[in-house]
């Protein structure tokens, strides 16, 4: 279970909101909303915030912008991830991601259970890590975005929580480029 560890420092995270959809619009963009207020609340900075349709090639282009630019640690995006045609999200992130984090679409769909049951299984959440940024697909329901953030981002992305989490992992997610340039 979560344990955070009050003798650590919180380190506060820059996070870009993706909301991939057809239909939203600023004024309507619940899922957003409600991603953009919880990590306000837990004490991180939302860094950039947008809203594209569901194309591949615009969100990978909008992805491929933010994990360049070093002020952004974190993408999330809200959106895209179900089955039918129109839904391309994990499809964009295939496109840039170096690495899966596999556990955490097993980890969201897991908990999405003890709530919907099977239809967790028509959720393609995922996440990843691409430029020394941390990826994360959601679903477009607000609910969704509650139980990706409230259940396992909000703890994962706190440098204080214990045994381990992925703050701290942060200064060594481009290790690799590191050896390459030393050979």
């Amino acid at each position: 279970m979560a344990r955070i560890d009050e003798s650590r420092p919180f380190i506060p995270v820059s996070i870009a909101v993706l909301t991939v959809s057809d239909t939203r619009t600023p004024a309507d963009d619940t899922s957003g909303d409600t991603l953009a207020a919880r990590i306000a609340a837990a004490g991180h900075r939302v860094a950039a915030r947008a809203i594209d349709r569901d194309d591949v090639a615009a969100i990978v282009a909008r992805l491929r912008g933010w994990i360049a630019d070093p002020q952004i640690d974190v993408v999330i995006t809200t959106g895209g991830t179900g089955v039918t045609g129109r839904d391309i999200t994990p499809e964009a992130f295939e496109q840039v991601l170096e690495k899966r984090i596999e556990g955490f679409g097993e980890l969201f769909r897991m908990l999405s259970w003890q709530k919907i049951g099977t239809s967790t299984m028509q959720s393609r959440a995922l996440g990843g890590v691409a430029g020394g940024t941390y990826l994360f697909a959601l679903p477009g329901s607000p609910g969704a975005v509650k139980d990706a953030w409230d259940d396992i981002l909000v703890w994962q992305l706190d440098s204080r929580h214990r045994p381990c989490n992925l703050v701290e992992l942060m200064p060594r997610l481009q290790e690799h480029l590191r050896v390459k340039v030393t050979q």
